[in-house]
C-alpha cells in the first residue's frame, strides 16, 4: 500500500466529513478510499475513524494521527516544490494571511509586485484579524503584529510599529491636548479592541509601565471605523503608527501623548517549522526586504 496516498485519502475524508466527498476531491471512486483508509488502519492498528449510517467522526486516536499526517504530507508537498524550485523560477500556490488593514495597505500591493515577478505562482492572501493555526489552515506564510508566543513557528523580523493615541486637531482644540494618560478620564475615548481588548491603555512612565481604564463612549473591533469616528472629532483613540500614518501626514489627525508611548510593536513574518522553506516563500520574504520599509 502506498502510505502517503492512504494518508492523503484519510486526510481527505476527516476534511469531508465523509467517503464520498471525499472521493470526489481525489478523484477516486469511494470505494476505493474507503479501502485505502481501512488498510490504513490496520497497518497502524488502531481506529482512526468511527463510522455510522449518517456521518464518519474522527476517534480520539484519529484526531491525533490527523495532525501529525497534515504536518507529513505538507513536507512531502514543500520538498517537492523546493526541488522544482532549484530548476527555475517559484510555482505553485502561496498562502499569505495578515491582519486586515495592515495586509490592505501594505502587504496586498507586495503580493500584487510579487505575482507581477513570478508569473508561475498563484497567489492567495487572507486577511483577517483572527489568529490562525498555519499548519491546520495550510498558510504558507505569516505576517503577524505583537510579541509572538507561537513556539510551533519560525519567525524574522520584518519591521515594527508605534502605539499612539491620536485625535482630530478639532476635538483637540474643543476639548484641549491631554498632558498625562492619567487625565483620558476627562476626555471622550474610542476603543478599537484588538488592540485594547480590556479597554486598559498601556503607556510608560519612568521607564515603568502604566496602564489606564477607557470608559469608552465607542467600541469597535475595526481600525477603520475607529480611525473615521476620531477624524470625525469623536475623541481619542489608541491605534498602531502605520494606520494613522497618513491622516497624520495630512493634518486628519494628531498624536498625542508621545512621550508616554509604549515600545513598538514587532512586525514579523511567520512560516511552520514542519515546513521547508520553499523558493516561493523565501523569494517574498526577500522582496520584501528589498522593497517594504516596515517601520512605522
Amino acid at each position: 500500500m502506498d502510505r502517503f496516498t492512504a494518508m492523503k485519502a484519510f486526510v481527505a475524508v476527516a476534511d469531508a466529513e465523509g467517503f464520498a466527498p471525499a472521493a470526489a476531491r481525489l478523484s477516486m471512486s469511494p470505494s476505493v478510499v474507503t479501502r485505502l483508509v481501512a488498510r490504513l488502519e490496520d497497518q497502524l492498528g488502531i481506529r482512526l475513524l468511527q463510522r455510522t449510517t449518517r456521518s464518519v467522526t474522527l476517534t480520539d486516536a484519529g484526531a491525533r494521527y490527523l495532525e501529525r499526517a497534515r504536518r507529513i504530507l505538507a513536507d512531502v508537498d514543500e520538498a517537492e516544490e523546493s526541488a522544482l524550485a532549484e530548476r527555475g523560477r517559484p510555482t505553485g500556490r502561496l498562502v499569505v494571511t495578515a491582519p486586515a488593514m495592515f495586509g490592505r495597505l501594505h502587504v496586498s500591493p507586495l503580493m500584487c509586485r510579487y505575482l507581477a515577478a513570478n508569473p508561475e505562482v498563484i497567489g492567495e492572501l487572507s486577511l483577517s484579524d483572527r489568529m490562525v493555526n498555519l499548519v491546520e489552515d495550510g498558510i504558507d506564510l505569516a505576517v503577524r503584529i505583537g510579541h509572538l508566543a507561537d513556539s510551533s513557528s519560525i519567525a524574522r523580523k520584518a519591521g515594527e510599529t508605534r502605539r499612539v493615541v491620536v485625535a482630530s486637531p478639532e476635538y483637540l482644540a474643543r476639548h484641549g491636548e491631554p498632558a498625562s494618560p492619567l487625565e483620558l478620564a476627562a476626555h471622550q475615548t474610542i476603543q478599537f479592541t484588538p488592540l485594547a481588548p480590556l479597554a486598559e491603555w498601556m503607556f510608560m512612565r519612568e521607564g515603568r509601565e502604566l496602564r489606564v481604564a477607557a470608559a469608552s463612549h465607542y467600541v469597535t473591533n475595526s481600525a477603520d471605523a475607529a480611525l473615521w469616528h476620531a477624524e470625525r472629532d469623536g475623541g481619542l483613540t489608541l491605534a498602531l503608527s502605520y494606520q494613522v500614518a497618513d491622516a497624520v501626514k495630512n493634518g486628519r489627525l494628531r498624536i498625542v501623548l508621545a512621550d508616554f508611548e509604549p515600545p513598538a510593536l514587532p512586525i514579523h513574518f511567520m512560516y511552520p517549522t514542519s515546513r521547508l522553506l520553499s523558493a516561493k516563500v523565501r523569494s517574498f520574504i526577500d522582496l520584501a526586504a528589498s522593497t517594504c520599509d516596515w517601520r512605522f
